[in-house]
Order: structure tokens, then C-alpha cells, then sequence
């Protein structure tokens, strides 16, 4: 149940959505409860500033009681000795008291105190009853905190041969990568797709990830990436010079930690992640070819259409289901050009009209090897030509440390999917259509009779 607190945020929220087209500085002047609270909450974060102790410590939990909160702090090493020294049932438990609620009740609380041999710390905001809601505290609690999180979803995009530019060119190259990820977040906001993208740079490029964790934001995620890419490939095919990155790009779900580094003396309001999904993704990425996108070999939650009920699925699976959320895409314009169509498959081969995904094994530096898969995304646009990301298995050298992997695995996909591709290239070399020996349906063919149309003033 809401507290009066929590009920007042909620309803203030909801006044902040209808005055949105208001003067919301003279607004907020109006709102006393408003100045009330920022003092409570400077207090509140200088005295977890003192817990905090420039980073040394970090807050696993909190409740709350009438006229104050209780938490409860351990230093920094604590954490990451458990997680190498400990038994098995001891790892388990840091790694719960991690992933759950921070908020939890004054018994709980007292437990885990005495579990783990360290005293619970009360702060208070002075006399009274606590005059903050319980989100709200939850929200300045974390941020001294450091958080698991399991079955997220992380893209990487990776800008080829940034280091062989100049500073300048490094810079505009950054800046071109960030505005198209910008663009692809403003198109899906206008499907009204529920999205908080979060994003920290690599230095040559930026993991990305949804700050929701859920089945439908690892689903956004993954369409995110595609319009990300299509962006940037439009914005290269207009561009000169060095100002428009080159990219390679990888999607993976696994487990992370999400932490706020210090900045300066404080925690920063931004957090970043690290864990098994950034280390697979930068291990994958690193032996990727130019304009590649691969897939990692990973485990999903994915609800079912049929039962409504949450199952565990593989990465061929995921893709495949994904699949019939692309249509809710549609109309979205990419360089003022409607989008037909989106497709997305792994690669592999063609057996009558099934494709057998074929696995790729990756060693890196280090001699460790992971399986990943080989991406294609296809986007047909109502009067341009296609857009085709990602490479075909038969650009990829075979002897290089990506390999085919003993692993085939027949779906059923859509059979025009790389026969319109195929074709396409066709096109592209020039070479008459009629010439070439592979049957297509009416409606292929009114489309690639409108490719060429556009060829014709473009090529």
C-alpha cells in the first residue's frame, strides 16, 4: 500500500504530465512541500556522504521506521572477497542481498546485520516523523550502493580503427555515434515504447542497455540497436572525410553490477555496469570484422504469445521471436523515408526454404573461446533503396579467430528474407535480373523493379 508520501509523488507526477506545456520554473516556485524536500534530501545524502566515507563502504540495505531510517554499510572488500572466497551458500547470499530490494523490513535488516558481523547505522533528519517517501529515499539509498542484475539485455557499438584518427576526427566521430543512438531513442519514443536507455562509453564506442529490466525492454533493446545502425550507415553514404564512424556491433544478455562512481567527493547521479555481459561483449566485438553484428550464445525469459507465461529461451529463439514485434516499427521514417519492413536473422545455410543458423566460435588474446552467432538486419524503405546492416556468412574469413563452430540449428524463417537480398546485389553489379535463375513471387518482383527505378538515378 502507498504511503501519503509516495501518494503525493505519485499525484505530483501526475500534475507535472498535464502542466507539461506550462512554465514549470514558475510552477515548482508554487510547490512548498518541494523546497521542504530538497532540504531533507541534502540532509539525507551528507549524512550517507559520512556512511559512504569517499567510497569506501557501500550501503546493502535499508528500513524504515517512524522518524528515521536504519541502514546498513560494509566496506567495499567485503563484497568482492565474497565473491571469491566464500563458500558457495555464502556467495549466494551477498549476491541476493545485492540483486533484491534494497528496502527490506527492520528484522530483515537485523539479520543480515548479524550475518554478516557488521552494526546497522540510524540517520535521522531531525525531530518528527520522516518527511520523505519511501521511493524517493530508496532512489538517494542506491546511489551508495552497488546493485546485480541478471538476464539484461547490452549493446555495444565499437567505431573501427579509432585510434588510427586524429583527435579532431575522434571527436566528430564520438559525436556522430551519439547522435544517431539520440535519433534511434526519439524513433522509438514515437512508437510509444516505454524506454530509458542508459549508455557509458568504452572510449572507441558506448555499451548501451535499458534501465527497465524486464522481457519487452530486452526486445526494445535489440530493435534500439537496429535503427542505431541504419542511422549511422545513412549518415556514412552522405558523408566525407573521416566525420562518420565506421561500426561493428554486438548484442548479448547476461548478468551485471551497476555501481555510481565517485566524482570528485560525491557519487555521480549516472551509474555504469560491468560484469559476464560487458566481458562477452567486448570479447566478441574485438575479433569483429567492419560492419559486422553479432549475436552472443546466451539464455532469455521471453514470454510466451500462446500462455502468457514466462520461459527461458536460447539466442536462436530470441531472434526468431523478436521478429513479430518488428511490425509495430513500421511507418517510422529513417532519412525522411517511411519504413516498410524490418528483418532480422542469423545467418547460416539455405536448405529449400529453411535456414540452418550456423554458430561461430571466437578466441581472444587470452585463449579463452565463446560462441556467438552472425547477424543480418534488412530494412526496406517505401521509395529508397534497402538497407542492409550487418555482413553475409561468405564475407567472413573462416580462418581468422571467428570460426564456424559444430553447431547447425534448422528454423523456420522467411524464405524472401536473403533472396531479396541476393538479388539485390544482384542489382548492384549491374547485371540483368531476367539472368538469374531463382523463382520470386509477383510482389519481389514489383519491389525489385522499383529498386531499379531508384538505382537508376542513384548508382
Amino acid at each position: 500500500m502507498a504511503t501519503n508520501g509516495e501518494t503525493g509523488l505519485s499525484e505530483t507526477i501526475r500534475r507535472l504530465n498535464e502542466t507539461a506545456n506550462l512554465d514549470l520554473t514558475e510552477w515548482f516556485k508554487n510547490q512548498d512541500w518541494l523546497g521542504r524536500s530538497e532540504k531533507n534530501v541534502a540532509a539525507l545524502e551528507e549524512q550517507l556522504r559520512d556512511v559512504w566515507n569517499l567510497g569506501r563502504n557501500v550501503v546493502l540495505q535499508w528500513s524504515q521506521l517512524d522518524d528515521s531510517i536504519q541502514i546498513l554499510a560494509v566496506p567495499q572488500y567485503l563484497i568482492a572477497s565474497h565473491d571469491t572466497h566464500s563458500d558457495d551458500e555464502h556467495q549466494e547470499f551477498v549476491r541476493q542481498l545485492l540483486t533484491g530490494d534494497k528496502q527490506v523490513s527492520i528484522e530483515n535488516l537485523e539479520q543480515t546485520s548479524s550475518r554478516l558481523g557488521y552494526p546497522t547505522i540510524n540517520i535521522s533528519l531531525g525531530r518528527g516523523a520522516w518527511r520523505l517517501p519511501g521511493i524517493l529515499t530508496n532512489e538517494i539509498v542506491k546511489r551508495f550502493g552497488t546493485n546485480y542484475i541478471e538476464d539484461q539485455a547490452v549493446a555495444l557499438f565499437d567505431i573501427v580503427g579509432f585510434s588510427l584518427f586524429t583527435p579532431l576526427e575522434q571527436v566528430a566521430q564520438l559525436n556522430s555515434l551519439s547522435y544517431s543512438l539520440n535519433s534511434a531513442h526519439a524513433k522509438m519514443l514515437t512508437k510509444e515504447r516505454d524506454i530509458s536507455f542508459a549508455r557509458s562509453t568504452t572510449g572507441d564506442g558506448f555499451y548501451v542497455w535499458n534501465r527497465d529490466n524486464s522481457v519487452e525492454a530486452n526486445i526494445n533493446l535489440y530493435h534500439f540497436m537496429h535503427l542505431a545502425l541504419a542511422d549511422n550507415a545513412i549518415a556514412r553514404s552522405k558523408s566525407s572525410g573521416n566525420v562518420t564512424p565506421e561500426l561493428r556491433a554486438a548484442f548479448h544478455v547476461g548478468s551485471h553490477y551497476e555501481f555510481y562512481q565517485a566524482e570528485g567527493l560525491n557519487p555521480t547521479s549516472a551509474y555504469f555496469i560491468v560484469g559476464d555481459v560487458t566481458i562477452e561483449l567486448a570479447r566478441m566485438v574485438d575479433q569483429t570484422k567492419p560492419g559486422q553484428v553479432l549475436v552472443g550464445d546466451f539464455q532469455a525469459p521471453m514470454t510466451n504469445e500462446h500462455t502468457g507465461e514466462t520461459q527461458r529461451v536460447d539466442a536462436v529463439q530470441f531472434i526468431e521471436l523478436t521478429q513479430s514485434t518488428l511490425s509495430s516499427l513500421a511507418g517510422l521514417e529513417l532519412s525522411g523515408e517511411p519504413v516498410d519492413a524490418i528483418r532480422c536473422y542469423l545467418t547460416g545455410e539455405r536448405t529449400n526454404d529453411e535456414f540452418e543458423v550456423s554458430a561461430y566460435t571466437i578466441t581472444d588474446k587470452h585463449g579463452l573461446s565463446r560462441k556467438a552467432y552472425n547477424a543480418k538486419i534488412n530494412i526496406y524503405r517505401e521509395n529508397s533503396v534497402p538497407i542492409f546492416l550487418g555482413l553475409q556468412d561468405s564475407e567472413l574469413d573462416h580462418h581468422s579467430q571467428i570460426r564456424a563452430a559444430p553447431f547447425h540449428r534448422r528454423i523456420s524463417v522467411f524464405p524472401e528474407i536473403s533472396r531479396m537480398e541476393i538479388l539485390w546485389e544482384h542489382l548492384r553489379s549491374q547485371r540483368a535480373t531476367s539472368s538469374y535463375a531463382l523463382r520470386i513471387r509477383p510482389q519481389t518482383a514489383r519491389q525489385l523493379h522499383r529498386w531499379a527505378q531508384l538505382m537508376s538515378t542513384s548508382i
